[in-house]
């Protein structure tokens, strides 16, 4: 395999590693229940950390599109998240969604760092590194 590649899964594998130790440390650690768009962020970054964690065991680079996917959704997913956290009007038409409303923002560090903000920039990583993956693939064939 290519070093690239095989840097840019090691790369994939560690971002989604850190996001999921990282909602595992806010929930059950600091003790914020997840609101229904956080599992939903969740169930699109948990499997990722399997995906590219058996692929760089296996050396295989061929999760390119699958990664991309799941990390595709999950990006638009937490922006969309994000939005109703800190735009008023989508703040105003969010409505509840579960236990915990879409809009609690459990931290805000700098003002505009929540929870959503650190999914959205996990998955934008994931996402760029399978678009280079899936090109660098291209390119050794």
């Amino acid at each position: 395999m290519d070093k690239r590649i095989e840097n840019l899964l090691l790369f994939i594998w560690t971002v989604a590693l850190v996001a999921t130790l990282g909602s595992l440390y806010y929930s059950e650690v600091k003790g914020f229940t997840p609101c229904l768009y956080c599992w939903y962020q969740r169930i699109l970054m948990y499997p990722i950390v399997l995906i590219a964690g058996i692929a760089l065991f296996q050396k295989n680079s061929r999760i390119a599109l699958t990664t991309a996917a799941f990390s595709l959704i999950g990006s638009l997913l937490s922006a969309y998240h994000y939005t109703t956290q800190k735009i008023s009007f989508f703040q105003d038409h969010a409505g509840t969604c579960g236990d915990v409303p879409c809009t609690a923002q459990y931290v805000n560090y700098l003002g505009f760092i929540t929870i959503p903000f650190m999914a959205f920039v996990a998955f934008a990583l994931i996402f760029t590194a399978s678009v280079l993956m899936s090109k660098r693939l291209k390119e050794t064939r």
